[in-house]
């Protein structure tokens, strides 16, 4: 048996799947800060026998919480002579522009942790001036005196030669062996001097959190009688070792929102679907990312905090493309000071949650909008719902004010929660050169099935997909994810000066190290595939493109049709593109895959299902634009494999419900994915 666990801001979801391919699903309340047991309680749920479990999968937001809330450790940073400073200068291109009183995000480490020591390689990784190791032993001391528990070294030009790092790195745990220490080399090859050094600095801020946390979980399984395979989803799609992942957590930043992305391009894989848009709503937040022909989006442009009035702080390593908002399930409607109704960021939680869930929430949420007007069932919630209270809370906090209709003011909050999802949507599609009529668009977690059918009609979609556990997809994906390692390494090369031999060993180089790494984990070479990606741009430029890249020898006619492919993705990217200018590599990017056994789909059987005896019900249900109608309710788990129903109408499980539209039509496909023909034409 495959068990795979996501821990979410409101439920833990679980997914397991034995050798026959039957699917079971769970949930539970996520349990902060002690995420762990919230797993444990998860498994004890879902009644699966612990001693079958083969393989475990985990999914995790400990990593983001701990940056997002400042619960890392005390971080010292060991840096060249004369970049002290490189955090707290960042960069120029603050996104509040014309705010006066605009001020740079502070660096989570303080100037006075902030040590120099002698050294310097130039831009070839070339040594200039041999390292101070007595300068490297001072730095430590003053740290123990300090309570420093982690620290990061970062040298300029690290990238190009990593010796010095790892000089200093040795030097540290000779004097220092119980202090958690993280070398840039280690979490990115990269250039960019700020980037590089956050990244570091974020990662040795949050390795003893994350060890901890691994460390609990793994003996919390194995006292509860586990003993399998652990893995733990990295931000790139892919999966790897507990022990690896207490080395770089930074690579967990983004754990179990990506593996619903994955999980996504898998099912399109199954049902013949390559072009999609994944789209996630859980309690807390709205998650969204493009798949173009079958391929999950990684980059390494990625920030935590940043918004249109902040920075942000950059984590320089592959996490899959994904733009997130604040407006969930448990998102709050409140309103602001000019008196206009808003939606989130805030939200209710697993505690309180939502007024519905009766355990003392009084805030309005999205969850409470969709209860009133007919689109969950009270007999869903895991709680003794109080219908009464759920109206009040909404007619008090918004139908008063605005002088509507309690029934008006929950569709106009679901409205808003609408619009800002839309939003979200079209930066993954429109503002990236991309058609979403050319798409088909996945709708999982808790609320996407109930969203995605009017937003999809909105955006120009024609198709929606609600996979077989959409409640929980995101522990699904988990399932179906291998083991991942990308290799970024900076290799800047215009095209005119390239040795294609040079080129080919610095290929061989990488993959090699990414060969050595999977077999020292047991990973058979037959098990281990290898991508090339570049990126590139035209010599001048400050971003770049990633641009898919063969593998074996190159030559001059390879160098010819990857100018030419680069032309193409930065019109598609850009609108333009600039023949007669010189292109040039900036990084080689290498994804190592290590294949890992995947539970097989299992086909649903037509004889077991009616649809006579999936119709539960017929209730009012409020819809834009129509008022009240009566609608139909299917029970989902007792369709058979093409039934057609036509909307309005609603298909529930136990939690999440699929809202059909007047207009809009449903089809069961064999496997029991619902596919949505939204109206579009």
């Amino acid at each position: 048996m495959r068990v795979a666990t996501d821990i979410g801001g409101t439920f833990t979801d679980l997914v397991y799947v034995d050798d026959q391919g039957e699917i079971g699903v769970a949930k539970s309340p996520t349990t902060p800060p002690h995420f762990e047991q919230g797993v444990i309680d998860v498994i004890e749920a879902s009644g699966v026998d612990k001693q079958a479990i083969e393989t475990f999968i985990h999914g995790s937001t400990v990593i983001i919480n701990a940056l997002t809330e400042r619960k890392g450790v005390r971080t010292g940073l060991i840096t060249t002579k004369g970049f002290r400073d490189v955090l707290e200068i960042a960069r120029g291109n603050r996104p509040d522009l014309f705010n006066i009183r605009y001020a740079k995000p502070a660096p989570f480490v303080p100037r006075y942790l902030r040590l120099e020591v002698t050294e310097r390689l130039n831009y070839l990784g070339e040594i200039v001036e041999p390292l101070d190791g007595e300068q490297v032993r001072e730095a430590v001391e003053q740290f123990r005196q300090e309570g420093v528990e982690a620290i990061a070294i970062c040298y300029l030009h690290a990238y190009a030669n990593p010796v010095h790092e790892q000089e200093t790195a040795a030097i540290i745990k000779r004097l220092w062996p119980e202090v958690f220490v993280t070398a840039s080399h280690e979490v990115t090859n990269e250039w960019r001097e700020y980037e590089r050094t956050n990244t570091a600095v974020l990662n040795s801020y949050v390795k003893p959190t994350a060890a901890s946390y691994i460390d609990r979980l793994q003996e919390k399984l194995r006292t509860s009688g586990v003993d399998s395979r652990n893995y733990i989803m990295q931000s790139n799609g892919g999966t790897t070792s507990f022990n690896q992942a207490k080395e770089a957590p930074i690579n967990m930043v983004e754990s179990g929102p990506v593996a619903g992305v994955y999980g996504a391009a898998v099912l399109g894989e199954i049902i013949g679907e390559t072009n999609l848009i994944a789209f996630d709503i859980g309690g807390t937040t709205a998650k969204c990312s493009l798949i173009d022909k079958g391929e999950v989006k990684i980059t390494t442009d990625y920030y935590i905090e940043r918004t249109k009035h902040s920075a942000g702080y950059p984590i320089k390593v592959p996490v899959v493309d994904i733009v997130e908002i604040g407006n969930g399930g448990g998102s709050i409607a409140w309103t602001d000071e000019a008196g206009s109704l808003k939606v989130g960021p805030q939200s209710a939680g697993a505690l309180p949650g939502p007024v519905a869930y009766g355990l003392g929430g009084t805030e309005p949420t999205t969850t409470d909008a969709n209860l009133l007007i007919g689109r969950l069932a009270a007999r869903n919630f895991g709680y003794r719902v109080d219908l009464a209270k759920v109206e009040q809370a909404i007619r008090d906090k918004v139908a008063k004010r605005f002088g509507m209709s309690v029934e008006e003011a929950a569709l106009g909050i679901i409205r808003i929660a609408d619009s800002n999802m839309l939003n979200a949507l079209k930066l993954v599609s429109v503002r990236k050169g991309y058609d979403p009529r050319d798409f088909t668009l996945v709708a999982f977690g808790g609320g996407g099935p109930m969203h995605a059918p009017i937003l999809a009609r909105e955006l120009g979609v024609k198709k929606v997909i609600v996979p077989t556990a959409s409640s929980v997809f995101s522990a699904w994906g988990m399932l179906m994810t291998d083991l991942r390692r990308d290799y970024i390494q900076t290799y800047i090369k215009r095209f005119g000066d390239l040795d294609t031999g040079e080129l080919t060993r610095a290929w061989q180089s990488i993959e090699s190290q990414a060969l050595r790494q999977y077999e020292t984990e047991g990973i058979a070479p037959g098990d281990i595939m290898l991508a090339r990606f570049v990126d590139m741009r035209y010599a001048g430029q400050e971003h770049t493109v990633k641009v898919p890249a063969p593998g074996g020898e190159w030559g001059s006619r390879t160098l010819s049709e990857l100018v030419e492919r680069f032309h193409s993705l930065h019109e598609q990217t850009y609108t333009f593109k600039l023949e007669q200018a010189e292109a040039e590599i900036v990084n080689l990017h290498v994804t190592a895959f290590g294949k890992v056994k995947k539970p097989l789909l299992k086909k649903l059987d037509p004889q077991e299902r009616y649809r006579e005896t999936a119709l539960i019900e017929r209730r009012p249900v409020y819809f834009e634009g129509e008022g009240w109608m009566e609608t139909e309710v299917y029970d989902r788990g007792a369709m058979a494999p093409g039934t057609g129903i036509e909307g309005p109408a609603i298909i529930e499980e136990k939690s999440t419900s699929t809202v059909l539209h007047p207009g809009q039509k449903l089809v069961v496909d064999e496997y029991g994915n619902l596919i949505i023909h939204t109206g579009v034409k």
